[in-house]
């Protein structure tokens, strides 16, 4: 039961963090390029960000650690662990890249409105959530890859005749 139940709360907080990866890169392809507008669409993928990109993300990281320890076979398998790692990989990034993005560029955008902004630090914040948001949404579609095609990671060696116990 313990099982079943991580797994479709690691699956539900999945589909958030996809689909929060994709809300966000639509509307930053999408956006109008007046800075009123284009304002307005940061503080929305801000808001994205932080009321259901991070906790999906957390929800999907806790509940994959958790499912690696309540599940003998998934201690053995090393494409449960490589999954872990990705997941944290993806989580710091989230983090360090897209979410912290999303919040300078909502501040910056809102400062070129007023005619205070700086458009270079602008453009660089903006291509640091552009190139983030792909990194980390690939890290994210490798990670469903990994839980689809459990792949054998490593292989066992040969028997050797005559060795063997």
């Amino acid at each position: 039961m313990l099982g079943k139940t991580l797994k479709a709360v690691h699956e539900i907080g999945a589909i958030g963090t996809l689909g929060s990866f994709a809300a966000a890169i639509v509307l930053i392809a999408t956006a109008p390029k007046s800075p009123v507008a284009y304002a307005a669409v940061l503080e929305g993928i801000a808001s994205i960000t932080k009321w259901l990109l991070v906790p999906s993300l957390g929800i999907v990281l806790i509940s994959g650690l958790l499912a690696i320890a309540a599940n003998p076979a998934y201690k053995n398998a090393a494409w449960a662990w490589v999954k872990a790692l990705l997941g944290i990989g993806t989580f710091e990034g989230t983090l360090l890249t897209v979410s912290a993005s999303a919040r300078r560029a909502a501040e910056l955008s809102a400062l070129a409105v007023s005619g205070q902004g700086d458009t270079a630090e602008f453009a660089q914040v903006l291509h640091t959530e552009w190139s983030g948001l792909w990194i980390v949404a690939t890290l994210a579609l490798v990670n469903i890859v990994l839980a689809v095609w459990r792949p054998r990671l490593y292989r066992q060696s040969p028997a050797i005749p005559g060795l063997q116990p």
